[in-house]
């Protein structure tokens, strides 16, 4: 017998597992939903106020009610903020707990207080430095209609009646329970777990094994074999909008079923370290701090195309990007073709990090264009990945000396779970102000879902506005094709996309 310990997200209570749990029952299993304190129930809050240790006694409390660990295995799920709640009591117990689910969660780490993961950016920087006495008594507002409830995570397959019901049901979220930190003893990595991504919400396997793959510490604990994911094709609430291939996937992760990631130190190395698919000849590169330039073989002012890594990249992550294959080959490939191939090193460590990002990228431009070797009116930006966010200040208001905008399989809108829908960072908004810009886009047959669709909303909204937009498809490449597709498609679409940055820019020779 398994024993499903349900711990909800902000604002909710017990009556968004409804279904789940029924379906659990019904398949031999028992649910026990928790009503957290001063969001459910006519439980008065603690005299000192609702903190996230009230959350976690709650959690507790349920936990010690099931059956001593000879009759049931215990799985503690939690959804969105609720994970948190969930690992302070399986920290507490983790002799009884048997598995945790990371339901469309973020992974909590000691010392850190769970608005650190509330998808909202502007709303953790006007809270971010706040004491935890400042929030005994206050609360956050539970979002007041449909839409507003996408601040908090995709709405995807959830219908207008169940999306008024959550609306009716929804309490104010108490502030302490953001504001103080998550204290755990280490017991809890004992537990195994399972990661069950929403895949509309921005999280997919692919996503997460690429980010292993760029070897950040935090994340190479997800490769114990102990660990497992899942994905769903769906938004942030599956229990509304897919409650039987939910319960599916809790009944298999108590089983221990579900995929494994491959560990950064495999034999064959992360996807961004394997080699360029062109053997393109090494031009003269110069290091002037965070920008590489890579120099043609000509004389005179020559145009230059700035390379604009994805991420977020972890900040202890080597080697930097301006030495990924990737980046050195675009990079010569452009000085071959008679422009200076430029790379920066930006700062883009973390989703909170993209002001901080742009405004490297825009001190870059200025610093190559103020290189004597390079022609300051026939600059093109070319953007990877998810710095695709990057590119909407550039498309909002493009200077006259920006000839080419380039694109390869960006992420051209903030996926639901990035907190920045709200930002100016959103290309699709913004792509209709290029005016005359040439957009030069490459896009993936086999993208990742969740960034294909932002994709094909940005190339509506240029449509509808009328932008000069070039795609080159490569059909059967995948992210990060360079290194992971070096077939003659893939060869052919990098080719291609260069010589029409080149001929945008100005240079000849293109190759």
């Amino acid at each position: 017998m398994t024993a499903f310990v349900l711990v909800s997200d902000m604002f909710t209570g017990t009556h968004v597992w409804q279904d789940t749990a029924a379906l659990l029952t019904a398949a031999g299993a028992e649910a026990h939903p928790v009503a957290l304190t001063g969001l459910e129930g006519p439980r008065a809050a603690p005299a000192g106020g609702v903190d996230l240790e009230t959350h976690i006694a709650d959690v507790l409390t349920v936990v010690d009610s099931v059956g001593a660990p000879a009759d049931r295995n215990i799985v503690l799920v939690g959804h969105g903020y609720g994970i948190h709640p969930a690992l302070g009591a399986a920290d507490r117990r983790a002799g009884r707990v048997d598995r945790i689910v990371y339901l469309d969660s973020g992974m909590p780490r000691d010392g850190a207080p769970p608005l650190a993961a509330v998808p909202d950016q502007s709303l953790r920087a006007r809270l971010t430095g706040v004491g935890r006495d400042r929030g005994i008594g206050e609360v956050l507002p539970a979002p007041a209609g449909r839409d507003a409830w996408r601040l908090w995570g995709s709405t995807a397959g959830v219908g207008d009646t169940a999306l008024d019901r959550l609306t009716a049901l929804a309490a104010p979220q108490p502030l302490g329970t953001l504001l103080q930190p998550l204290r755990l003893t280490g017991a809890v990595t004992s537990v195994p777990t399972t990661g069950v991504l929403c895949t509309e919400n921005g999280a997919s396997i692919d996503t997460v094994q690429m980010l292993v793959g760029f070897g950040d510490p935090a994340l190479q604990s997800l490769t114990d074999p102990r660990v497992t994911f899942f994905e769903l094709d769906t938004g942030h609430w599956p229990m509304l909008s897919r409650p039987a291939e939910l319960t599916d996937v809790l009944l298999r992760a108590a089983a221990g079923e579900g995929h494994r990631l491959v560990p950064a130190d495999a034999a064959a190395p992360p996807a961004h370290l394997r080699p360029f698919l062109l053997d393109v000849p090494e031009a003269p590169r110069e290091r002037h701090g965070n920008v590489d330039l890579h120099l043609p073989a000509a004389d005179g002012p020559r145009p230059a195309v700035l390379f604009v890594h994805g991420g977020p990249v972890p900040a202890d992550a080597r080697p930097t990007p301006r030495d990924w294959p990737t980046l050195k080959g675009y990079a010569r490939l452009a000085a071959a073709g008679g422009a200076v191939g430029a790379v920066v090193d930006h700062r883009l460590h973390d989703l909170a990090d993209v002001e901080r990002a742009a405004a490297d990228v825009a001190t870059a431009v200025e610093a190559v264009r103020a290189d004597p070797r390079v022609d300051a009116d026939r600059i093109a930006l070319w953007f990877f990945s998810g710095a695709g966010l990057l590119a909407a200040d550039w498309l909002a208001a493009p200077p006259a000396w920006l000839r080419c905008l380039a694109a390869t399989y960006p992420v051209l809108v903030p996926l639901p779970n990035w907190g920045l829908s709200g930002t100016r960072f959103h290309p699709a908004r913004t792509v209709a102000d290029a005016g005359a810009l040439p957009v030069v886009l490459t896009r993936v047959g086999l993208e990742m879902p969740e960034i294909a669709a932002t994709v094909e909303e940005f190339l509506s909204a240029a449509e509808d506005g009328g932008a000069d937009v070039e795609v080159i498809d490569v059909p059967h490449g995948h992210h990060s094709f360079e290194t992971v597709d070096p077939t003659d498609e893939s060869r052919a679409a990098v080719r291609r996309a260069m010589r029409a940055v080149l001929d945008r820019v100005g240079p000849h020779g293109a190759p």
